[in-house]
């Protein structure tokens, strides 16, 4: 049984009975003989109908969430000690299944992503509210699973002020961030120990494919020589823009361009990189994208290998959870044999330590990040 292993999601397949539950309710859970399961939040849409909130008997009552947050805030003091931002609640990595609070200097961004998160989002803004003093919290709960909950897409300021932009920290860079506007919750807080660690390969010629807002390139400026930073969202490279002028950065040129094509156009042209980072979007969505998935990652990393100068290094990542670590290094292996270069993994790395991954739920590991030396 799922809920034995300490998954937190019974979908409504499983479910013997489940009349006269209020949607977005708090149920006890019973397991086929009688015996008490946990408390879970129930959802009357989606096809996960409970998400567990505890395996026992414990009460949900304010003292349960205040204990839960707390718990989640001191993780963050070991592993985000002295950030600027990070996610202070990863959902059900931190045993509050479908919530989401990150952190940015004194504000916070919230999503609530199921109906029950939803019927509970006035408690979350009293709880950070009295325990954080917060200039802003701002909810951004645009994501399409909430169309799954019948949930509209909703995103504004839910307490306090507009912050405006804010600039932010990460490593030795400040980075600009616009929490109301800009993507996901302002920043993606999942790559922000591989950005710092890349830069630590850096050096010679730089080529940083889906650069967005600039993370990977401004954190590759301080050992290259030049960076070539490419992104076909000229918003994004505004943004980017803004980041390398707020950094005093005189070395990254920057290409709108779609990213296959521009690639296709380098490789044509003869040129030749030290570093290549690879950084794209979720290609697979859901299990249905993943072969088209596979072909876009075995693409993008063929060309990226067969333009590193022997001796050069590979960034490369994937955030969909649907393409697992196992099949992600085999589309490496694939492309580094088909574009005849021996890749020798130098570090395999994951989303950042703000965003824990139960051993028990592989679906809260998403992000994998293969650092290679290709010679």
């Amino acid at each position: 049984m799922r809920i034995a292993a300490r998954h937190f999601w019974v979908y409504r397949s499983d479910l013997l009975a489940s009349e006269g539950i209020t949607a977005g309710g708090i149920v006890r859970v019973i397991g086929p003989r009688g015996e008490r399961l946990g408390s879970a939040l129930y959802s009357s849409r989606s096809q996960i109908a409970l998400r567990m909130l505890s395996f026992d008997s414990t009460p949900i009552n304010d003292d349960f969430w205040e204990s839960r947050l707390i718990a989640a805030e001191q993780l963050r003091q070991q592993v985000s000690a002295g950030s600027d931002a990070y996610r202070l609640i990863f959902s059900e990595s931190d045993l509050l299944p479908s919530l989401i609070v990150d952190r940015y200097l004194d504000c916070f961004v919230i999503q609530t992503l199921s109906q029950g998160m939803e019927l509970l989002k006035p408690l979350w803004i009293r709880l950070i509210a009295d325990r954080y003093h917060p200039k802003a919290i701002i909810e951004r709960n645009e994501a399409r699973v909430r169309e799954m909950e019948g949930l509209p897409r909703t995103a504004g300021i839910i307490y306090g002020e507009d912050p405006g932009p804010l600039v932010i920290k990460e490593g030795r860079f400040t980075f600009c961030v616009d929490l109301i506007r800009g993507q996901k919750t302002g920043w993606f807080l999942d790559q922000s120990e591989n950005r710092i660690a890349a830069g630590t390969y850096a050096r010679g010629r730089v080529l940083d494919c889906f650069t967005f807002q600039g993370g990977f390139a401004v954190h590759m400026s301080g050992g290259a020589d030049e960076v070539l930073a490419i992104d076909v969202s000229g918003l994004a490279l505004e943004s980017a823009r803004k980041n390398v002028e707020i950094n005093a950065i005189h070395n990254i040129e920057f290409a709108e361009a779609n990213v296959f094509d521009k690639l296709s156009e380098l490789e044509a042209a003869g040129q030749r990189f030290d570093v290549i980072v690879l950084d794209p979007p979720a290609f697979a969505k859901n299990r249905a994208s993943v072969e088209a998935a596979e072909r876009g990652y075995k693409e993008i990393n063929l060309r990226a290998l067969k333009m590193l100068v022997p001796g050069g290094t590979l960034i490369t990542s994937t955030c969909s959870y649907h393409m697992s670590e196992d099949a992600f290094l085999n589309i490496l292996a694939d492309a580094a044999g088909d574009a005849h270069r021996v890749a020798r993994i130098v570090e395999k790395r994951t989303q950042s330590r703000d965003h824990p991954f139960l051993i028990s739920m592989p679906e809260t590991y998403y992000l994998k990040c293969v650092i290679l030396s290709v010679q």
